[in-house]
C-alpha cells in the first residue's frame, strides 16, 4: 500500500509540475517536436535529438518487462506500454501503481513475449541505447542544452520523464528478476543503481523466463466463490 501511494503521489506531483510549474511552451515546439519525429535534425543540438531518440528506446525497454508482468495482470499493459511512447513515465506510473505483484509466468509465452523475453532484443535496445547516448554526449552543446531546458516545456520535461523513467523501472525489477528465478540481491542493486546502463545489461543477460505448464498454471489460479 505504501508503494502506491508514492506512486500516486509521484504522478500527481510529475503531472502537477509539467502543467503548472515548467517553463512555459516556446514558440517553435510544435514544428521541433516534427522535424525530430522525421529525421530533420539539422541545425537541432544533438543532445536534444540524442535524448529524444531514447524516449523512443525506453518504451520498448519497458516493453520487455511489462508485457511479461501484464500476462497475469488485469490491467492491459500492451496499453500503458503503448501511451508510454507518446507521454513516457505519465503513462507508465498508472500502471505501476494500479498493478499487483506478480512473481511468476503463467502458461506459455507466445512468439511476441518470446522475441520481448530474448537477449538478443535486449542487446539491440542497449546499443541503440549506447550509441545514441555517445553522439548526444560527445557531439552536443551542454551550454545551449541547458538554456533551453531553463526556457522550453517540451525539453525540461522530457528530460525530468527520462530521470523518472531510469528511476521507476526498479518497481518492475524484483517481480521480472523472481519470474527468472534471480534471487541474487547484487544484481538487483547493481541494475538499479546504474541509470540506463545498468538497464540495457539486464535486458541482455538474464535468463529466460520460466514457464508453467498448462496444469501448473490452472493450479495457482484462485478458486472461484
Amino acid at each position: 500500500m505504501f508503494k502506491k501511494i508514492a506512486l500516486t503521489l509521484i504522478w500527481v506531483g510529475f503531472v502537477s509540475y509539467a502543467f503548472l510549474l515548467a517553463p512555459p511552451d516556446s514558440p517553435d515546439t510544435i514544428d521541433l517536436i516534427k522535424n525530430l519525429s522525421t529525421g530533420q535534425i539539422q541545425g537541432v543540438n544533438p543532445l536534444i535529438v540524442a535524448l529524444f531518440n531514447i524516449m523512443g528506446v525506453f518504451p520498448l525497454i519497458y516493453s520487455c518487462v511489462m508485457y511479461l508482468d501484464g500476462k497475469g495482470q488485469k490491467l492491459p499493459a500492451w496499453l500503458f506500454s503503448t501511451a508510454s511512447f507518446a507521454v513516457g513515465a505519465f503513462a507508465i506510473l498508472p500502471y505501476l501503481i494500479f498493478r499487483k505483484p506478480n512473481p511468476t509466468f503463467p502458461g506459455q509465452k507466445n512468439w511476441f513475449l518470446k522475441l520481448l523475453d530474448s537477449r538478443w532484443t535486449g542487446a539491440l535496445l542497449g546499443l541503440a541505447a549506447i550509441a545514441l547516448v555517445v553522439y548526444g554526449v560527445t557531439q552536443g552543446n551542454w551550454n545551449d542544452f541547458v538554456q533551453q531546458w531553463q526556457t522550453s516545456r517540451f525539453i525540461h520535461v522530457m528530460s525530468l520523464d527520462f530521470c523518472l523513467l531510469c528511476l521507476l523501472f526498479p518497481t518492475l525489477l524484483g517481480d521480472d528478476m523472481a519470474r527468472r528465478g534471480l534471487t541474487n540481491k547484487r544484481i538487483f542493486w547493481a541494475v538499479s543503481l546504474v541509470p540506463l546502463f545498468g538497464v540495457i545489461a539486464y535486458l541482455a543477460l538474464r535468463p529466460p523466463v520460466i514457464e508453467q505448464s498448462k496444469t501448473e498454471a490452472i493450479r495457482q489460479q484462485p478458486a472461484s466463490v
